[in-house]
């Protein structure tokens, strides 16, 4: 494996990595960073959690001047979390060579932005809508960007995205370098590639070297009414730290996170209805461990950068592979082991098979917990909670007391009622939640014909897309076997 010295980067940037504890590339990284100094256009195809940011950061920071104070490096994301998330980064890695890097996302102080703006950043991380906002009023001035990087391109599709991402590539000057890294590509991401990007390198990390090996993967078979039984069962018996739970929509996570509460768990929900302030609170609590349970959808769980997860929980099976990919990669980081456990209706064994074959992993089928299980696990806690008082407090002033009940019940009797006490248990049969439909099967009588672009779509879009990518040659057809268009505005020109 490649170590960063090789790459004859600038020191401030090697002395960064090494203080980011990063020594040897990833796959992605040490495919991508060659090509990427040499000012070549690079499609990638990575999800989260190869190292993609660095793999687009390092070139990027290596290039820029920090004398020419002034936007050169733009970098869009699909969601403000992920544009913090990145936004960081970059700035790790370029602290030592004084390089700027400002996030710019909706639901931030518009005035604030334009005032740090002012201050001439060296790059911008923007989710699209926000940066055509600063386009228009012209707080943002384009012609002395050299380089635009488009992160996860098939989530901003997904959200909508697509015609400001074409508006603003447009815009910017047209002697560019452009990077792009994307976990699918439909046919709206091989257009966006074929018109505004010059011959580009394809570069593409297996699912099967994205699925990490400490993260331990475990399947229930459970039908959909007792589901949520089983989840509180699950809570009990794996007593996670941090645990993300994925719900298939917004009102689910609602009804999860509602439901969890009303029981006694820690736990608050996240998703794209919230405001700006309620999801930084959220997060925030879920980081400092004042939650320990965080319910999620998937758009509004991407991008997400929280150390200590130990568990996930699938409570809805995710609609597609990658989608499995980027929720299971929220654990087992930083060397860490993690559990993902994905509860599967009779109906969803399929979709289990596939996601099986793509990531090239086995899971394991967990049989479902039992009530006297969970029962048994948390006596076992309210006991050790017991005896670790008993050890280390200053119980003098409870004695007296205690000889008195004791006089009037026998010991053991005593001490069961304490247990008791201190034993969590849940009424589970009093919530109920609002069924979801089981996923169906998606036929290849779907494959796309540019009609659905909906987020539930993905499946349907990516259908039969793996021939449109010359494995030989390591080139795209992006639709036919003609070679890739230039700048839409120069070909109009």
């Amino acid at each position: 494996m490649t170590t960063f010295y090789e790459f004859e980067l600038h020191h401030s940037v090697v002395r960064a990595l090494t203080e980011m504890g990063l020594e040897k590339a990833t796959p992605i990284q040490e495919q991508t960073i060659p090509i990427a100094l040499q000012r070549k256009d690079v499609i990638g195809q990575a999800q989260t959690g190869t190292g993609k940011t660095a793999a687009f950061g390092i070139p990027l920071i290596e290039r820029l001047d920090p004398e020419e104070e002034k936007i050169q490096g733009v970098v869009l994301t699909p969601t403000r979390e992920l544009a913090v998330q990145v936004a960081g980064e970059l700035n790790k890695i370029a602290r030592f060579k004084k390089i700027r890097v400002l996030p710019i996302y909706g639901g931030q102080d518009m005035n604030r932005q334009i005032r740090e703006l002012k201050k001439k950043p060296h790059v911008i991380v923007a989710t699209p809508g926000r940066f055509m906002d600063h386009m228009r009023r012209k707080t943002i001035r384009l012609h002395s960007i050299d380089m635009v990087v488009l992160d996860e391109a098939d989530e901003m599709l997904n959200m909508g995205f697509i015609d400001d991402i074409k508006t603003i590539l447009n815009e910017v000057p047209e002697e560019r370098q452009t990077l792009l890294f994307s976990a699918t590509m439909p046919k709206p991401i091989q257009e966006i590639a074929g018109n505004f990007m010059k011959d580009p390198d394809i570069i593409k990390v297996k699912a099967k070297e994205v699925t990490v090996s400490s993260i331990t993967q475990q399947c229930i078979k459970v039908i959909e009414r007792e589901k949520f039984g089983v989840l509180c069962r699950l809570l009990d018996i794996d007593m996670p730290e941090l645990a993300i739970i994925f719900g298939r929509t917004k009102r689910r996570v609602d009804e999860l996170s509602e439901a969890l509460n009303k029981l006694g768990y820690g736990a608050e929900g996240i998703h794209g209805d919230l405001n700006q302030a309620k999801r930084d609170s959220v997060l925030r609590r879920f980081k400092e461990g004042k939650i320990n349970v965080l319910v999620a959808t998937d758009v509004a769980a991407r991008g997400l950068d929280i150390s200590g997860v130990t568990h996930v929980y699938n409570f809805d099976v995710p609609h597609d592979p990658e989608s499995y990919v980027h929720r299971i990669g929220r654990t087992g980081r930083a060397g860490k082991t993690g559990l993902a456990i994905t509860f599967v209706t009779p109906g969803e064994v399929e979709h289990i098979k596939t996601i099986e074959s793509i990531t090239k992993k086995k899971m394991d089928w967990r049989p479902v917990p039992t009530e006297a299980e969970a029962a048994e696990q948390q006596q076992r806690l309210a006991a050790e909670k017991l005896l670790s008082t008993a050890e280390a407090e200053d119980l003098q002033a409870y004695k007296g007391m205690a000889k008195q009940l004791l006089e009037e019940v026998d010991s053991v009797t005593l001490v069961s009622a304490v247990l008791k006490m201190l034993t969590k248990e849940s009424n589970t049969g009093a919530v109920k939640l609002t069924e979801e439909a089981p996923l169906r099967v998606k036929k290849k009588r779907f494959e796309d014909k540019g009609k659905s672009r909906s987020r539930d779509g993905r499946g349907r879009e990516n259908k039969g897309r793996s021939k449109k990518f010359d494995k030989s040659s390591g080139r795209s057809f992006f639709g036919d076997n003609k070679k890739p268009k230039k700048n839409a505005r120069r070909k109009n020109a």
